[in-house]
């Protein structure tokens, strides 16, 4: 994705050093709820290193015996870092885990039980410690201005350049495969086609961005010329207090979870998404999609595939909050840790671009 994203704040780019590495990555999962401490099923607090989720279910099928399918997990997480995920497995497989459990890229600090197994997407979020590099001490003191900002503000939920793949095409392979009609083979195939519904809503997200950032920083009169809207609409959307303007039409949810709606009143969801309490919500494309009504309809149709059905089609939050940003410095080695917790899905590589404005995915080199 060469493109150059479109971010919704427009302060000067920061200069730093960003590693995806096992010493410089941490992440935790929040689970959704507490487990009950008594039931079939063993749940594992797992810290692992240089290790991805997959791997560490291939090594836990291995160890007990059981199918991978067995094994309970609420998300995926990268190989290149430390993190600390949650896992279940029947209570009966205890022993066999124990005995046969032998790897250094594995601790299990906690354990306890729970009457039903973890299912993906069981997650409240996940807690984010990332050191950065080669960082002075003016841009530190910026870098954490900035962030605490955004902690009130909101930030556009793009997907991360994890999702797709090393040379950030893999998007185009799953447009092919939605389009062939077939039904999708294992997860590969569907972890393409998801790549391209993911690429979709980053595109879309990106106009809208883009167009609320227009309308925010010019007169009405400029931005109405500029977007070849009517000036009456734009002076309505420039009423709206919050950066990412919302449309008739357009689909919100309550925030951080809940069922969905639709803008009606321009104003009042406006204040709702101030508050925090809504936020817009962009479309998955896929069977079964609830798509944008109006106004917004018009806006998202361009990125809307109707022929992808091999996959359910869902609607994600365009806008998040990260909370409990905390950041520290240390002087000598020009390093900057930062702290944050951000909603499930979404990406801590997203909000360090976001402060950083530049792309944090390496280069690679032969």
């Amino acid at each position: 994705m060469n493109h150059i994203k479109n971010y919704a704040y427009i302060h000067t780019p920061l200069k730093f050093d960003f590693k995806q590495t096992i010493e410089r990555f941490f992440v935790e999962e929040i689970p959704l709820y507490s487990f009950t401490g008594n039931g079939n099923y063993l749940i594992l607090k797992i810290k692992k290193t240089d290790m991805s989720t997959w791997k560490l279910i291939t090594v836990l099928a291995k160890a007990t015996g059981l199918q991978e399918r067995d094994i309970g997990y609420a998300g995926l997480k990268d190989k290149n870092a430390t993190t600390i995920q949650y896992i279940s497995l029947p209570k009966k497989y205890e022993k066999e885990l124990n005995k046969n459990l032998t790897t250094e890229k594995i601790e299990i600090l906690e354990r306890t039980y729970n009457k039903a197994p973890i299912k993906i997407g069981h997650l409240k979020g996940n807690r984010f410690s990332i050191i950065l590099h080669h960082i002075n001490e003016k841009d530190a003191k910026f870098f954490n201005t900035t962030a605490k900002m955004m902690q009130s503000k909101g930030i556009p939920n793009y997907y991360g350049y994890q999702r797709f793949g090393e040379d950030s095409r893999s998007y185009l392979q799953g447009k092919e495969i939605a389009h062939s009609g077939k039904r999708l083979k294992g997860s590969k195939e569907k972890l393409l086609v998801s790549a391209y519904q993911s690429y979709l809503f980053n595109k879309w997200l990106g106009q809208r961005v883009k167009l609320s950032t227009i309308i925010d920083s010019n007169k009405a009169e400029t931005a109405a010329k500029k977007l070849q809207y009517p000036l009456e609409l734009v002076k309505v959307l420039a009423k709206q207090p919050q950066l990412f303007k919302l449309f008739i039409g357009d689909i919100i949810m309550p925030y951080p979870y809940g069922k969905t709606n639709f803008v009606k009143d321009m104003i009042q969801s406006a204040q709702a998404f101030e508050q925090k309490k809504i936020s817009p919500a962009g479309l998955l494309c896929g069977a079964n999609a609830e798509r944008a009504k109006s106004d917004a309809y018009y806006l998202e149709e361009a990125y809307d595939d109707t022929e992808l059905s091999a996959l359910k089609g869902d609607r994600r939050f365009a806008w998040i909050w990260p909370k409990e940003v905390e950041t520290s410095y240390d002087k000598e080695a020009k390093k900057l840790t930062v702290e944050f917790y951000l909603p499930k899905g979404s990406y801590a590589t997203t909000f360090l671009e976001e402060i950083g404005k530049f792309s944090l995915k390496e280069e690679k080199r032969d």
